[in-house]
């Protein structure tokens, strides 16, 4: 097999947050298997949501992972590229050298250093509990994840259903709620509700004023802190009610 290079591949975008994401595992089965339809049945994920997995740790990679071979009459077949083995192997070794360092600390501490693991440019990091799992419909590619912020603030989001398999969500899963700041409305007092539309109420600890628009940082229930934008001028002060709404389809979901 021939030798690649690990400048070749590139372990930090493909693996990013490697322990907590089930795109490695799929990788992982489709070596053991030589079969993305296998590799899906073993994970619990559809078959749609195995080539996904691929497919994206590839673009990642920015290399082949996965040597496809579709037909014939064994019915085709999946194998690892030496990049692919690669890929894993050092996701072997950063899963392994994450357990110990974490293994150091404890509480807050081990859960604020799992959290510095990512790097996005989202202001909005906000510690949940997945408490629900609802589809529009029958075979409707969106599912509706509720969650529970500390202080108990409810948020939802949108996602595919292939997003929600591959993180294998369940209601009582620790979880990260991501959101960038300028897809946060803050408006003075309430605000009617909206379909799809998340509402956190709160009071502003911070403002800093601009020309078009405010950047406005407001603490919720609970002591957590989410950064949003208002019109500007305005009469808002620090200490007055506030209301942020987010599009359920800005709130990402991260695992930890």
């Amino acid at each position: 097999m021939k030798k690649i290079s690990p400048l070749t591949v590139s372990y930090a975008g493909a693996l990013g947050h490697a322990p907590a994401d089930k795109r490695i595992e799929i990788l992982r089965l489709v070596g053991q298997s030589g079969s993305i339809s296998q590799a899906a049945r073993d994970s619990g994920v559809s078959y749609k949501a195995a080539w996904q997995a691929v497919d994206t740790l590839t673009n990642l990679a920015g290399v082949a992972l996965v040597d496809r071979a579709v037909g014939g009459a064994g019915g085709g077949g999946a194998r690892l590229t030496a990049a692919g083995e690669q890929l894993l192997d050092a996701a072997r070794q950063m899963d392994s050298a994450r357990r110990d360092v974490l293994a150091r600390f404890s509480g807050g501490a081990a859960e604020a250093l799992a959290g510095a693991g990512l790097r996005t440019s989202m202001r909005n990091h906000l510690p949940c509990v997945v408490t629900q799992l609802q589809a529009q419909a029958p075979g409707d590619p969106m599912v509706r994840v509720v969650m529970c912020l500390p202080g108990a603030v409810e948020i939802a989001s949108s996602i595919t259903r292939e997003s929600a398999e591959l993180l294998a969500l369940q209601p009582g899963l620790a979880a990260l709620v991501l959101c960038k700041a300028t897809a946060v409305r803050v408006c003075a007092g309430q605000v009617l509700a909206r379909e799809h539309v998340n509402r956190l109420s709160g009071r502003v600890a911070r403002l800093s004023r601009g020309t078009l628009r405010d950047e406005v940082v407001m603490t919720l229930p609970g002591d957590l802190q989410v950064v949003g934008f208002t019109d500007h001028p305005n009469r808002l002060r620090v200490g007055a009610k506030v209301t942020a709404c987010v599009d359920e389809n800005a709130v990402v979901l991260a695992l930890v």
